[in-house]
């Protein structure tokens, strides 16, 4: 190549701070923003469709409201393009993925609210919020707890591939991650735009954090039923861990108690589950089906 053509050729290189790479990495946002828009809008299509398709239809929705299926669609709406869009473009295709996504929140909003205009005029949680608080700070907020969505998301990576195999190697208890991870909101009446799509990220959010912690209290019961030191922790952490005041060592006690306690809390021919858990309970000695419930 001529001396001509080098220089020719290394005016065209990609330098930071130059015009070229400003444009290309516009161009590379743009791109990946539009085309996550359109993912997005057109998965939202296909949700609202699919329960207009019949019996098959209405029972193909239902499951998509559940687990597994829910965590489909979670992985597909939340966290898909925040993976696809830094490999296809780096950095900049994170911006736009997000730059879409958040785009597609608010589109989506506005055509849920402008096709259900009585719920948009009625009673709503945001009108109220927005009185309470005033409407840049209500809305602030509720975008930065969507910070969290990515942890909620590893959160149930790990109730599916790390809790998942503890039943047959110790056998802690099985559940249905059905029974827990779902969301029915959208069924409540009124419910619309903003309300709608807020309230279903909390529905979905709060049964992912309670499957995880019905799972950490057969952990901790089971591998260290000691109270801890701070009694000022005990009592904060008693509303999730109700074994804390029902059956854990106290925290000045001797390793034979907590041998003990083992022993007697996971006999060869019982559960190995948290000290309260329903499948504990028996009538006649025989345990009887009933599903766990939460701590009070």
């Amino acid at each position: 190549m001529s001396e001509s053509a080098c220089g020719r050729a290394s005016s065209f290189r990609l330098e930071k701070g130059s015009g070229w790479y400003d444009f290309v990495m516009l161009n590379h946002f743009f791109a990946v923003a539009g085309v996550t828009l359109a993912a997005m809008l057109v998965g939202a299509v296909i949700l609202h469709t699919i329960p207009l398709l019949g019996s098959a239809g209405r029972r193909v929705s239902d499951a998509m409201c559940r687990a597994p299926g829910l965590d489909v669609s979670i992985t597909y709406f939340t966290i898909a393009p925040l993976i696809v869009g830094p490999f296809v473009a780096g950095w900049i295709g994170f911006l736009g993925a997000l730059a879409g996504q958040v785009t597609s929140v608010f589109l989506w909003q506005w055509t849920h609210e402008a096709l259900h205009p009585e719920g948009r005029r009625g009673p709503r949680i945001v009108k109220v919020m927005n009185a309470k608080v005033g409407r840049l700070r209500n809305h602030t907020a509720t975008w930065i707890t969507a910070i969290c969505t990515p942890i909620f998301w590893f959160v149930r990576l790990a109730e599916i591939f790390v809790y998942t195999p503890l039943p047959w190697l110790v056998g802690l208890p099985k559940y249905e991650h059905s029974q827990w991870v779902n969301v029915s909101r959208q069924k409540f009446e009124g419910l619309v735009g903003h309300d709608l799509i807020w309230c279903l990220y909390c529905d979905w959010m709060t049964g992912v954090w309670s499957l995880g912690t019905e799972m950490l209290r057969n952990v901790e019961s089971f591998w260290c039923p000691i109270r801890f030191r701070s009694d000022k922790k005990c009592v904060n952490c008693a509303t999730d861990f109700p074994d804390i005041e029902n059956g854990w060592v106290n925290a000045d006690g001797t390793m034979a108690e907590v041998a003990e306690t083992i022993e007697r809390m996971y006999p060869n021919d019982q559960p190995r589950a948290w000290f309260g858990h329903p499948v504990r309970i028996t009538v006649k000695g025989q345990p009887i089906e009933q599903e766990p419930v939460m701590a009070k």
